[in-house]
């Protein structure tokens, strides 16, 4: 019968061996180990983006949805011109200014029709204040594109109300009274020109 003698080469042989398949499997460890860690930050980031992506969303939502209450609401007022004049819408359309408190053509309804889009009527009058093309002033019978005026709260707390169609050389065109209480002719008026800030008075 044949016997097998373990020789010290094949002993050698079997540690080398050994410790060959040892460090290749670490090598494969230590490799493997940044690719773990980038898919792990690259996780992280995404999740990231995504809870920004719909904390975004979710306030994209809130000021859509907050601009809803806007539109219909209706208030009435007295607009007291920087002039100390009533703005006045009467039976026949005519807008001028009066010093009148109690006059009546001066009680306006002022109704959101857009975010920050308006329209003012005349309470007694059924007239609606109006803004040509031409820059005309006037009381428009019917509601209409004329009548849709940018109300704007200014730097020293008066509205402005501009035509939301219409401008003049790429310029706003205001509602405005000059100091004898006629309407100005909106093509002259500018924002800081005081004959077109109105403060608007709450109707006991």
């Amino acid at each position: 019968m044949c016997t097998w003698e373990v020789t010290k080469s094949a002993a050698a042989w079997v540690r080398v061996s050994y410790l060959s398949s040892l460090l290749l499997l670490l090598v494969l460890a230590f490799s493997a180990l940044p690719v773990a860690c980038h898919d792990a930050r690259r996780a992280a980031r995404t999740s990231r983006v995504a809870n920004n992506s719909s904390s975004t969303a979710m306030v994209v939502g809130r000021h859509v949805r907050s601009y809803s209450h806007l539109t219909g609401d209706v208030r009435r007022r007295k607009l007291f011109s920087y002039q100390k004049f009533f703005l006045r819408i009467d039976k026949d359309g005519t807008v001028n200014g009066t010093k009148t408190k109690d006059d009546p053509f001066s009680i306006l309804e002022i109704k959101s029709v857009d975010v920050g889009i308006v329209a003012i009527k005349g309470l007694n009058s059924n007239y609606y204040l109006a803004i040509n093309k031409k820059g005309v002033v006037y009381g428009a019978k019917e509601f209409g594109t004329d009548c849709k005026l940018i109300e704007r709260i200014e730097e020293n707390r008066y509205n402005t109300y501009a035509s939301a169609e219409w401008k003049n050389k790429k310029k706003h065109m205001f509602v405005g009274l000059s100091a004898n209480g006629k309407p100005m002719r909106a093509k002259k008026t500018r924002r800081k020109n005081t004959a077109t800030h109105f403060l608007p008075i709450p109707i006991a």
